[in-house]
């Protein structure tokens, strides 16, 4: 049991966190056909924008109402309908998805009833969905935004259904999956021929494919009649316990039926997955999977003597610290340090003593003495300054090429994983003992040798 340290130092240093509007904005990309914005500032989303095309090496869109010092204080619906009737003219988005930031969260813009009026005096808007999520980036951090806009899309989009379809199955994945772990829970899935539908998926979005034709909006993820149609579905799957309300708001507007997987990373935990699945639609195992999870168990016998007695460092979003950190408890390592960025239900049952809700200042702190250090690229120069190896996991990842295509979940993305880790503390020399320069049989043997001769 863990004891959560919420202590607010005067200044944070080197932050770990980012905003919620990120979160939010993240979570709208992996929508079809769809134009993000922040209703803030300009530096608000071009400070983002960057982030994220660091990230994916990819033309990322996402728009701004432009706020100013005047506006800011007069209030900004005529910025929000200017934005909404420009990007409605010339991207043609399916759906414009707004997310606040902090300067119009604290100035109080009702932005819910101005939409209201925006669509009553603007009838061209009748063929364009509009969502709106509040996410002030003061409170709260990367994954409360992705859950709340997930939740708003939800309210906004999910319709009831007459009957329900027993082969279709709703996925809620968290923000710490990325395009290649939806992938590969895509094919898991349909492996027990169900039919799975992602909100949002990332997937279809930012797998780093090149398109035939150039689109101002999202070119892939989940498109909006697949989204109504979620109430038709004969279960719901929620991938982390940032996505548990947005599964119980699902379950109240459709009657759906939900499991909360907490964690896919880990042979427990996909056992536990793939037992479901089969009950759910009454099909046994592939062989693959058993295949593969073989693999995963001859994995962790041959990286355990790797792990084993092994102090680790973790800076991450609660929900991808919860899977790493008990990943690498289970593989023997000790969780020295673990620092996360808000509050969530599974920070108290984290295998160790302290998780303190702090930055990277903390992280290193905390990472002196240890052997690894695990957390995203801003983490690179304290692993240089202690001299340990750095696993880089989460959000950005912007020296390092292929974020998109990491996969950490199944059998087969834990055992990657095991091996990437493993390998990276095999690799670093300075943990190694040293080899002596010279070697000379002990005494009694060279008594022994010279005498026989």
């Amino acid at each position: 049991m863990a004891t959560v340290n919420a202590h607010a130092k005067p200044a944070t240093v080197n932050p770990l966190k980012m905003s919620q509007p990120l979160g939010a904005a993240y979570a709208f990309l992996g929508m079809n056909r769809c134009m993000p914005v922040m209703h803030g500032s300009q530096g608000c989303t071009s400070f983002g924008l960057v982030l994220l095309v660091r990230h994916f090496c990819e033309a990322i869109p996402l728009q701004t109402t432009a706020m100013n010092e005047a506006t800011t204080i007069l209030g900004g619906m005529d910025n929000i309908e200017k934005a909404i009737l420009n990007i409605r003219n010339r991207a043609k988005p399916d759906l414009i998805a707004i997310c606040s930031t902090g300067l119009t969260e604290t100035k109080g813009d009702d932005v819910g009833a101005w939409l209201k009026l925006v669509r009553d005096r603007r009838p061209e808007l009748t063929d364009t969905q509009i969502v709106y999520v509040s996410t002030p980036d003061f409170v709260g951090a990367f994954q409360d935004g992705w859950a709340n806009a997930v939740t708003a899309l939800i309210d906004a989009i999910v319709v009831p259904a007459a009957r329900r379809d027993p082969r279709r199955v709703n996925v809620l994945p968290g923000c710490h999956l990325t395009p290649a772990d939806i992938e590969e829970l895509r094919d898991i899935i349909e492996s027990f021929g169900l039919d799975p539908v992602f909100l949002p998926d990332l997937s279809g979005s930012l797998d780093g494919h090149i398109p035939e034709d150039f689109s101002p909006t999202t070119l892939g993820g989940t498109r909006l009649q697949d989204a109504r149609g979620m109430g038709a579905a004969a279960a719901t799957i929620a991938v982390g316990e940032q996505m548990r309300p947005c599964a119980r708001r699902l379950q109240e507007r459709t009657g759906t039926p939900f499991e909360v997987f907490d964690r896919l990373t880990g042979l427990e935990s996909n056992d536990r997955l793939l037992r479901w699945l089969s009950e759910l639609s009454g099909q046994p195992v592939a062989r693959r999977w058993r295949k593969q999870r073989s693999q995963l168990q001859d994995a962790m016998l041959d990286a355990h003597f790797f792990f084993g007695g092994k102090k680790v460092a973790i800076g991450a979003e609660p929900d991808l610290l919860w899977s790493l950190g008990s990943l690498l408890a289970e593989m023997g390592c000790e969780i020295a340090c673990a620092v996360t960025t808000t509050q969530s239900p599974l920070l108290e049952r984290l295998p160790t003593a302290e998780v303190r809700i702090g930055d990277l200042e903390d992280l290193e702190t905390g990472a002196a003495g240890c052997d690894l250090l695990v957390t995203h690229s801003h983490g690179r120069q304290a692993a240089e300054r202690l001299q340990i190896p750095l696993y880089r996991a989460g959000l950005p990842m912007f020296d390092r090429l292929g974020a998109a295509h990491r996969c950490m979940v199944g059998y087969r993305g834990t055992r990657d994983t095991l091996f990437d880790i493993a390998n990276l503390m095999l690799g670093d020399a300075s943990r190694h003992e040293a080899t002596p320069q010279t070697w000379e049989l002990p005494q009694k043997t060279k008594s022994a040798v010279l005498n026989a001769t």
